[in-house]
């Protein structure tokens, strides 16, 4: 489903596609992207109204920006946004995959079957269904960018997370294995870990629980826009010979 298309110029530019482009992340990420020379986007996320705000917020963008609906634990949602890239601009240079869940707050022996199963069907299955069809459209081209989220979560343990954890342990693997895989087809494989960073999830937590959670950063808590410069770096050129790898930006969390 489309929500929204904003043109640009054409021919010849960089072509990169966001999933879960809404959120604080995936908003900051598209704005970095789209406000670098000669890129057009296609920007997806599961619902309507975070995809909108996300395309609502982009300023200066270069290129056109291409939107639609997508749920990344379904592959052929995730083929239909690699296609739209292909047939409305002729190519894929870049695909991020940064959509993903939390999983519910407890130990491991109280968490449901069905907690785990949810945070692997988007975290994992999501983050694989993204390299599949990525590099369905990539190699016939000539090579590519492929970006994913992970977590410093998945780095080290973070207690009544295990869900989150696991799933950003196996996306951090994915990484390094797709890059492995697909290194002589010209495709690099990354993932960025990013620390906790300021985001709607926090909203009504009190003060003294954020400021638990900053004191884990040397750096303090961050905020998504921090992050974002990580994806403009593995998309970019400057990182032509990076490729499964995993970039911490984390404030420090994971130095101690």
């Amino acid at each position: 489903m489309d929500v929204g298309e904003r043109s640009g110029d054409g021919g010849g530019r960089r072509v990169v596609a966001i999933l879960g482009a809404g959120g604080a992340l995936g908003a900051a990420i598209s704005s970095r992207l789209a406000s670098e020379p000669e890129t057009d986007l296609v920007l997806s996320d599961l619902r309507e109204d975070t995809l909108g705000a996300t395309v609502d917020g982009l300023e200066g963008a270069t290129g056109s920006v291409e939107t639609l609906l997508a749920d990344v634990s379904d592959p052929d949602q995730v083929d239909e946004v690699t296609a739209r890239a292909v047939e409305r601009f002729g190519r894929l240079d870049v695909v991020i995959s940064n959509a993903g869940v939390l999983s519910p707050n407890g130990r491991i022996h109280n968490l449901r079957t069905e907690d785990w199963e949810r945070a692997f069907r988007v975290n994992v299955l999501g983050a694989v269904n993204a390299v599949r069809s990525a590099v369905g459209v990539m190699r016939p081209q000539g090579g590519g960018s492929i970006v994913l989220t992970a977590s410093v979560s998945g780095m080290t343990a973070w207690s009544h997370a295990g869900p989150y954890c696991v799933t950003k342990a196996g996306v951090i693997e994915l990484a390094k294995v797709a890059a492995v895989e697909y290194a002589r087809d010209g495709i690099r494989v990354n993932c960025v870990c990013p620390g906790t960073f300021r985001s709607a999830i926090h909203d009504g937590l009190p003060d003294e629980a954020l400021d638990a959670i900053a004191a884990r950063h040397p750096l303090g808590l961050g905020a998504a826009a921090d992050v974002a410069g990580a994806y403009s770096y593995l998309a970019g050129g400057g990182s032509a010979w990076t490729t499964g790898a995993a970039l911490v930006v984390d404030g420090g969390y994971a130095a101690p």
